[in-house]
């Protein structure tokens, strides 16, 4: 299919896996995730009613924001960051998903005050406890909210999860559903006005429908949108 239909496919998915959870579709955002895309492609995406990007390397978000790729949609950086590429992502990106520590978040912020404004971010969470993801641990989120109360240049917006790979129907179901509950409980011990929770970003190309059913407001898919990736630039 090309990118036009697969979309479609896509957007028609979202739409029936919320109106089965008795949820609003409009209320879900399907976020393309560009890993490895070109600029062309992504303006397909755009021209097809894709309305998110979400980058999760540095060096593509920078030549495809030099092309002017993203015109019309709204950019996450949904990678792992470094405190030395903040540079490059605070103040063009919409929302940086996959801040994991006390030392990026102030990185963030301190470059945001720099530049005059005040970024949008995530908290990514760790939600399986796997050594080879990044995101902190369940119990430490409240902890990295008090410390975003208290930096000007950051807004946390909600969280952000990549749990274990599924293993059959239904697997992450019950990590959707851990994350959605630390979602409500950290909504209801904000003080801070500034840090308003309305994002739940969780479900990838093989669970977003059961992500969407335990109450993301956010998919991140790649592979259902344009198919499987090329293999990764070793210069890239």
């Amino acid at each position: 299919m090309s990118v036009q239909e697969c979309v479609k496919a896509v957007q028609n998915r979202v739409t029936a896996a919320a109106m089965a959870a008795g949820r609003d579709p409009s209320q879900i955002t399907l976020l393309a995730a560009t890993k490895v895309q070109t600029s062309d492609t992504i303006r397909e995406a755009i021209a097809a009613g894709i309305t998110c990007c979400g980058e999760n390397r540095v060096q593509e978000f920078n030549t495809h924001w030099a092309d002017g790729a993203y015109e019309g949609a709204r950019v996450h950086f949904i990678g792992h960051l470094q405190k030395n590429k903040v540079k490059y992502l605070v103040g063009k990106v919409d929302l940086i998903e996959s801040i994991d520590s006390p030392e990026l978040m102030t990185a963030v912020s301190d470059r945001a005050v720099k530049v005059g404004v005040v970024q949008d971010i995530l908290i990514e969470v760790n939600i399986g406890a796997e050594a080879s993801k990044s995101g902190v641990s369940p119990e430490a989120v409240e902890n990295l909210l008090s410390l975003a109360a208290q930096l000007p240049g950051v807004r946390v917006r909600g969280l952000m999860s990549i749990p274990p790979v599924a293993q059959g129907p239904d697997g992450n179901c019950r990590y959707f559903r851990e994350m959605q509950q630390l979602f409500v409980d950290m909504k209801e011990k904000i003080v801070d006005n500034k840090n308003s929770l309305d994002i739940l970003s969780m479900g990838m190309s093989g669970d977003f429908e059961d992500a969407i059913a335990c109450g993301a407001t956010e998919v991140r898919v790649g592979t259902v949108l344009f198919g499987q990736r090329p293999p990764m630039r070793q210069n890239g």
